[in-house]
């Protein structure tokens, strides 16, 4: 069993959905952790649990970031916490892996599976200690989890699509 500490420096949660129709916003998620529990050379049988803080939301635009906090979506003040626990981890290749887990937004749990590709291991020169690197990818219905939200377009269509891309980068030191 390893113990992995997650380097926040070199790790990020991002998302993006479609604007407009035409377009995709993007942000990111500043403040997480991701719990490790398992060997880097049984990855099947390891355990993960991440934790998002909903506040930590950031589109580089302050009034859709509060907008995203408040009520029609994230709903902070309430639900200040995002989850996803692991209940599988499947080798799909040599690198490639689908977790599968119960992810929680606004109190809602739904099972979602997510991609995973593990980039190998490697010893930092700066002081000895061995890494890990993971990215993961993954597509949630919003609507699904009570983000619903959303005005119709003049041209048809909606302001804010439904599905929404996530997409983790994750860096840990081995020990």
């Amino acid at each position: 069993m390893a113990n992995f500490q997650l380097d926040k420096v070199h790790s990020s949660i991002s998302f993006q959905v479609k604007h407009l129709m035409v377009s995709k916003a993007k942000g990111e998620f500043t403040q997480f952790d991701v719990e490790v529990d398992g060997d880097v050379d049984q990855l099947e049988s390891a355990k993960v649990k991440v934790t998002v803080q909903a506040s930590s939301i950031d589109t580089k635009n302050e009034d859709r970031d509060n907008h995203l906090r408040s009520g029609d979506f994230f709903d902070v003040e309430n639900y200040p916490v995002i989850t996803f626990v692991s209940e599988s981890i499947k080798k799909v290749s040599d690198d490639d892996y689908e977790v599968t887990g119960k992810l929680t937004i606004r109190n809602v749990t739904r099972t979602e599976t997510f991609k995973v590709e593990f980039n190998g291991q490697s010893k930092n020169p700066l002081d000895g200690s061995f890494v890990a690197g993971f990215d993961v990818e993954g597509k949630i219905n919003r609507e699904d989890y009570g983000l619903t939200w959303n005005a119709a377009l003049e041209t048809g269509g909606f302001l804010i699509g439904k599905d929404v891309k996530l997409f983790g980068s994750f860096e840990f030191v081995i020990s």
